[in-house]
């Protein structure tokens, strides 16, 4: 064994030489990634906690490099459900919350959570209800435009229905629509997935059921299998999606990076950050998957 680590070391010390005499360098192993982290590690890191449609469908992908590069901060992107990330807020285990259940978020800044600039708009969608391609359930036929009666029509019909039961945001608009028929859903047929939005649909899809979904994270994950849009743009606005930005108060501990989060807070609410907003998922889309409406 010694011998044959005495000859790879001889080899390797060629190989080296070699390079050097050719004027070449040995090729570099790290990722770009990694080299992003590097560059944009100068402030430090700020810790993102957000709803995993912010990262399920792609913007964060797009639009954090950005943030990294002008700002010098790392981003650590925590991805689970807008009720856990204000969690995280209230204990604080975050900087910056990115999030969409407004009256929860309304709860926390009124419960002294946030700091003192409270929480922003940043941008908009909508829900939509997606189920299998046959829809024997007949939602897209009967109520299509209809979010409260296709809730209805699924209980009645007891036609599988996947929940993300996470108290994300989309958990919370789902429960607002099944208290608003005067429905308790429960049974076989009421699937409680505890996950995040991104494997609701992969379930869904596997079992051919039905679910409620944001229609960013639909096209950029979920249009290419067995399922379809069955129920979207209700007119009573019961399926708006608004999105928030908001800092965690820094009495919270010694930890919270308060310049960083309100950095972070500035710069998504700003003209340029509201623009590439609006441009997300247009080339691949024909449509923007986010309105962004900041004041």
């Amino acid at each position: 064994m010694k011998k044959i680590m005495v000859y790879l070391l001889c080899a390797c010390m060629l190989v080296l030489t070699a390079c050097q005499k050719s004027g070449t360098e040995p090729a570099k192993t790290e990722t770009v990634k990694e080299t992003e982290g590097k560059v944009a590690s100068e402030n430090g890191e700020l810790i993102l906690a957000t709803t995993t449609s912010t990262k399920d469908s792609g913007l964060l992908d797009e639009i954090l490099p950005a943030f990294e590069e002008e700002t010098r901060y790392r981003v650590s992107v925590v991805s689970v459900g807008s009720g856990e990330a204000m969690k995280m807020g209230e204990n604080g285990e975050a900087d910056v919350l990115l999030v969409h259940s407004p009256a929860a978020e309304k709860a926390f800044v009124e419960g002294g959570h946030a700091d003192e600039d409270g929480r922003k708009d940043v941008m908009y969608n909508d829900y939509v209800i997606v189920g299998p391609k046959e829809d024997l359930a007949g939602l897209s036929t009967d109520s299509y435009n209809d979010a409260l009666k296709s809730f209805r029509t699924l209980s009645e019909k007891k036609a599988m229905f996947i929940s993300r039961s996470d108290e994300s945001g989309t958990h919370k608009k789902e429960l607002a629509i099944w208290e608003k028929c005067g429905i308790t859903p429960e049974g076989d047929w009421y699937v409680k997935a505890g996950a995040g939005m991104g494997a609701v649909l992969e379930m869904t899809n596997e079992k051919l059921a039905y679910t409620l979904s944001d229609r960013a994270t639909w096209l950029n994950l979920g249009q290419n299998g067995d399922l379809r849009i069955v129920c979207e743009k209700d007119e009573s606005g019961i399926l708006y999606n608004q999105y928030g930005v908001i800092c965690v108060n820094p009495d919270k501990n010694e930890n919270i990076n308060h310049e960083g989060a309100k950095a972070f807070q500035n710069w998504i609410v700003s003209e340029e950050t509201q623009k590439r907003i609006g441009e997300y998922g247009v080339e691949k889309y024909g449509k923007p998957l986010f309105t962004p409406n900041a004041e």
